[in-house]
């Protein structure tokens, strides 16, 4: 197996274990704040999908060999939107938490699926050179999709973990 397959695959596996944990609650469970934080299942879900569309920005970009074009959100922000993860969250959070859950649940799930097309359409050697995309700064484009990655397994551990304590 090549290192794109091998990154696709475990991005699949993480939508997999998403959707399992997901289809085995109500809604109830999912709108509940999880404590400690005020956040429940569905602010996660949309914190993931609200930062997901920098990365398919980014994924199509390369797809389409031209510079990202990124949410209109982002530019609606008028801060240093990636150095300040908290103010972005925080935005995030009131932006997407009056949406209703089978909105934001369907919003992430293509936007994830979509995310995974783009990265099987890119040709692995276009995915690790780290000198192919001006706009990365040095970086691999599959750093963007292992980012993802570990995003959603961050989000995920912690929910497993106030999951298990109730």
């Amino acid at each position: 197996m090549n290192m794109k397959e091998h990154i696709l695959r475990a991005l699949r596996e993480q939508f997999n274990h998403w959707e399992e944990l997901l289809a085995g609650m109500s809604d109830e469970q999912i709108t509940a704040p999880l404590l400690p934080s005020d956040w429940s299942v569905k602010n996660d879900i949309a914190h993931l999908w609200a930062w997901q569309q920098i990365s398919i920005a980014r994924m199509e970009a390369a797809h389409q060999d031209r510079e990202p074009e990124l949410p209109r959100w982002v530019a609606e922000l008028q801060t240093n939107w990636e150095d300040n993860a908290d103010q972005t969250n925080a935005w995030i959070y009131e932006t997407y938490r009056e949406q209703p859950w089978s909105k934001v649940h369907q919003d992430w799930m293509e936007g994830f699926l979509r995310f995974l097309k783009l990265g099987g359409e890119i040709p692995e050697k276009d995915l690790l050179d780290s000198g192919r995309y001006s706009w990365l700064d040095g970086h691999p484009l599959a750093l963007i999709l292992i980012a993802s990655y570990d995003h959603h397994q961050e989000h995920l551990e912690k929910l497993m973990v106030v999951v298990k304590l109730k």
